[in-house]
């Protein structure tokens, strides 16, 4: 028997999205540490897997692939916790559609999967505020902060080294919720000069981030951290943003550099410990 089984509907291997990214870290902290962690693609997650495939604990990240019975199973018979990247309790995943962010009954799903599951780990306290208000349940906290590679974070600092450009980065994004449009609207207004940085593999896109001195987003749908704000700003980019981003409730929105850096070191660790308390109770 495993120690730890990861479902989720994508790894980093497959998709190279936050979430992803994100798992990957916590996923190789734990087997560095000596567990043994099992992977597995939420669409094939069946109850003859969940039958076949036995841990000790599991931890569910995006599971809108899942089957139902499996969900059924999970919450019945099985320790697990879920790392919440979104808000899969809702029929849209997307409170902004609701006023205050909080949404009608009728509109909440997946409530007994969440109630049952020993804790629903939230990317910052604004998104375990929104999680709350619509599950109202004990079990939801913030790990307030996202976990990054050594290599990546070392990447990082090296960036912020860099001499910057008086211009504004802008992400290039087709997804209409990022708002590509608010951000160029706002460099026309304000009169200043930007670059539209178009979606290219991780560290080549983060380097073009990083050449300029400001980063301007501002996403139309509440942002449960928002990775790349705060990459923004440990490459030492000012960041131009509204108040649908998770990472400015933080108290440590306010350090950039090499000084968040070093923070997300700290932060990395406390969050590993937290997951790690999960799997030895």
């Amino acid at each position: 028997m495993i120690d730890i089984l990861f479902i989720a509907d994508f790894f980093a291997d497959q998709v190279n999205g936050g979430g992803e990214l994100n798992n990957q870290v916590l996923i190789d902290s734990l087997s560095n540490k000596g567990y043994n962690v099992g992977c597995a693609n939420s669409h094939i997650v069946d109850l003859d897997f969940l039958n076949r495939e036995k841990a000790r604990k599991y931890i569910v990240s995006n599971f809108i692939n899942l089957p139902a019975e499996s969900k059924d199973f999970i919450q019945e018979n099985l320790q697990y916790t879920i790392y919440e990247h979104d808000h899969k309790y809702l029929k849209n995943r997307n409170p902004a559609k609701y006023e205050n962010y909080k949404a009608p009954e009728s509109e909440i799903i997946n409530k007994r999967f969440y109630e049952n599951a020993e804790l629903i780990y939230c990317q910052s306290n604004f998104h375990s505020g929104i999680v709350k208000k619509n599950l109202n349940l004990d079990n939801i906290v913030s790990v307030s902060g996202n976990l990054w590679s050594d290599d990546s974070l070392e990447f990082m600092r090296e960036m912020s080294l860099k001499s910057k450009k008086d211009v504004c980065s802008i992400m290039d994004s087709a997804t209409s919720h990022k708002n590509t449009e608010g951000a160029l609207k706002y460099c026309h207004k304000k009169g200043y000069s930007y670059e539209l940085i178009p979606s290219c593999p991780p560290k080549q896109f983060l380097s073009r981030i990083s050449n300029n001195d400001r980063f301007i987003f501002f996403p139309l749908t509440p942002e449960t951290l928002s990775r790349i704000v705060v990459e923004a700003r440990m490459m030492g980019l000012k960041t131009i943003t509204n108040k649908r981003i998770g990472a400015v409730t933080e108290d440590w929105f306010s350090l950039k550099g090499s000084n968040l850096v070093d923070f997300m070191y700290e932060k990395k660790n406390k969050i590993i410990e937290k997951v790690e308390e999960f799997v030895n109770e």
